[in-house]
This record gives C-alpha cells, sequence and structure tokens, in this order.
C-alpha cells in the first residue's frame, strides 16, 4: 500500500490543521492505521492510531483531547484532526499502515509510510 500525507503547513498556537493521508495500491479496510511525528532532533514518537473498521481509536496523553484520528474506508483515507496546536506540536507528521486480521485491533507497529508533512505552530 502507498500512502500520501498532506495538510500540514503554518498555524498560529491555539489554531486548527486537518492532516490527510491517502492510501492507495491495497484494500484500505485491512489495515490498521497510525499517524507518528518527529520534531527536529528528536526521535520520532507515535501519536494516535485507529483499527481497520474505525471502531477503535488511540491517542496519546500529550495529544489527548486535542486530536482526533478517524479514517473514512469508502474514500481510502485517514485524518488527524489537530486543535489548539502549541509550539511543541512542531513536526513532521508521518501516517503508517499495517495489514491487520483482526478488526478492531490498534498497533503500534506498522509497516508501510508516508512521506511526511510538516506542521510548524508559531508561538
Amino acid at each position: 500500500v502507498q500512502l500520501q500525507a498532506s495538510g500540514g503547513g503554518l498555524v498560529q498556537a491555539g489554531g486548527s490543521l486537518r492532516l490527510s493521508c491517502a492510501a492507495s495500491g491495497g484494500t484500505f479496510s485491512s489495515y490498521a492505521m497510525g499517524w507518528f511525528r518527529q520534531a527536529p532532533g528528536k526521535q520520532r514518537e507515535f501519536v494516535a492510531a485507529v483499527s481497520r473498521s474505525g471502531g477503535s481509536i488511540y491517542v496519546v496523553h500529550s495529544v489527548k483531547g486535542r486530536f482526533t484520528i478517524s479514517r473514512d474506508n469508502a474514500n481510502n483515507t485517514v485524518y488527524l484532526q489537530m486543535n489548539s496546536l502549541k509550539p511543541e506540536d512542531t513536526a513532521v507528521y508521518y501516517c503508517a499502515a499495517r495489514w491487520e486480521a483482526v478488526t478492531d485491533t490498534i498497533n503500534y507497529e506498522y509497516d508501510y509510510w508516508g512521506q511526511g508533512t510538516l506542521v510548524t505552530v508559531s508561538s
């Protein structure tokens, strides 16, 4: 499966962005999806995940209440809605996919990666 992330940009603190990740080349509903980010000089970190069906969702504590992950299996797209953005959210955001046999499993390790989209939050 190929992944194409988009929607990044420059936003002021407190603002919002919605990232999209379009998938192709596979049966999208067979893949669990996730979002990661990598800030300058830091390791890549897990941000959020959604199961194949969309029935199970997980977001890390640092973004809970501000970020929401969702998916549209009819349009082969996963989203990351980011509200109340902070300067510390500045990073390259990556979407990822993993083929998953179980419908509502949340994954933390992935096999396929998109190219990343840069989010910059100014103070």
